[in-house]
């Protein structure tokens, strides 16, 4: 299982609790905490910084941070018990990580993000919100940026600069005894009210996990919350990994290892319905979250495609989600399902899933050199196209049959 990602969904307004985009843990907004300014209050008193455990622990950071306090989360603002200086810095009444502006007012949704080893998790990430930050933010008249100063700086030194500006590709993700940090987003999109346009904010929270996750009792019960909390699921899969198409790939074409157990497209896929059957009321039912399956890296086998497959079409460039195009990408992608995998994947979406959809995606429009250099840059194809399907929904970006 090569990671894990998600979208941070909450709606105050059916009185349904919060979920934290940096841990995933539920609470009320009653119960968000306040942290310190550290500045002094009123008489002079100022509060000593202190580690913060539940930081270390959650979030694997370790610093010294002014002191967490409780109060009315439903306020704006609150007074510190020791120094008396007022804050509005509102932190997770779980891990403490300081909550986004806005945040209990901001109705989005949870968009959970699954690839197995190989199949590019983090590199689609990268590319996905570099699109979002550019060409299909500018579609939809949106505007996409870091929620925070952390994810700010993390991904511009850590994702985008190596991959866009290096052309280096990004090494995949460690398994390790920490817990990484989500980076998250908030896209913002306009929308017109009674009362004339408004902005709509929806929050991106994206968790990055190593690719043994979900492989052992610890880390299944680990990455539960995330799926649990999921009002969507993307999952990537890398083609090459099947049997099939590795048959029919070109010569040269880098290929990644065989696909242990643990690997598998389906056995992957797997994993995560079981870990979805386990949401409250879905034993004896097809699965209502929406799932969109993904075939990573078809660029690598545009050759086995006929000349008028809809995957040989530009992508899409109005600014509405285009479902009639949408639906002729699913009937040929399930083609090549039973074509390179036998339809075990698309037998078990079938009989697992309500609403699924069916996507062909590149994040490089190509492959690295043997120096693992994306030589020429990143041309990505249709990468945005599975967020979009699920905006669309949900509500959230406009969705219609053709221009």
């Amino acid at each position: 299982m090569r990671a894990l990602t998600a979208l941070h969904a909450l709606n105050p307004l059916d009185g349904r609790r919060l979920v934290c985009p940096y841990c995933y843990s539920r609470f009320t907004e009653r119960l968000i905490r306040f942290r310190c300014t550290g500045r002094p209050g009123p008489g002079g008193r100022v509060c000593a910084p202190v580690e913060d455990t539940a930081v270390r622990t959650h979030l694997g950071r370790r610093e010294l941070l002014p002191p967490v306090f409780g109060a009315d989360g439903r306020r704006a603002l609150a007074v510190c018990p020791e120094c008396s200086s007022t804050t509005g810095k509102q932190v997770c009444a779980t891990c403490h990580a300081q909550l986004p502006v806005n945040f209990g007012r901001t109705r989005s949704r949870l968009i959970a993000l699954v690839g197995a080893r190989d199949a590019g998790k983090t590199v689609f990430m990268t590319v996905l919100i570099h699109e979002l930050m550019n060409r299909v933010g500018a579609r939809f008249g949106a505007s996409v940026g870091g929620s925070d100063d952390h994810t700010r700086h993390r991904f511009r030194a850590d994702y985008e600069t190596p991959l866009y500006e290096e052309e280096r590709l990004l090494g995949a993700t460690r398994r390790t005894g920490t817990t990484r940090e989500p980076l998250v987003f908030r896209f913002t999109a306009p929308r017109r009210g009674l009362t004339g346009r408004r902005p709509r904010h929806t929050l991106l929270s994206f968790f990055d996990t190593a690719g043994e996750d979900l492989t052992s009792e610890e880390s299944v019960e680990a990455n539960l919350r995330y799926l649990n909390n999921a009002d969507g699921v993307i999952l990537l899969l890398d083609p090459l990994q099947m049997e099939g198409a590795r048959r029919l790939a070109p010569a040269g074409t880098r290929m990644p290892a065989p696909g242990r157990n643990a690997g598998r497209p389906l056995d992957m896929l797997g994993r995560v319905t079981d870990l979805l059957l386990k949401r409250p009321g879905a034993a004896g039912r097809l699965i209502r979250v929406p799932m969109a399956v993904c075939l990573t890296k078809i660029d690598a086998l545009h050759g086995q495609l006929d000349a008028g497959s809809p995957l040989h079409r530009p992508q899409p460039g109005e600014p509405f989600f285009d479902d009639s195009d949408s639906q002729d990408v699913h009937a040929q992608v399930q083609q090549l399902l039973h074509r390179w995998d036998g339809g075990g994947i698309d037998g078990h979406v079938r009989n697992h899933y309500r609403n699924a959809r069916y996507f062909g995606v590149s994040a490089l429009g190509g492959a690295p050199d043997d120096g693992n250099r994306v030589r020429g840059g990143v041309r990505p194809y249709r990468v945005a196209d599975p967020f979009l399907w699920m905006l669309g929904e949900f509500g959230v970006v406009p969705s219609r049959d053709g221009p």
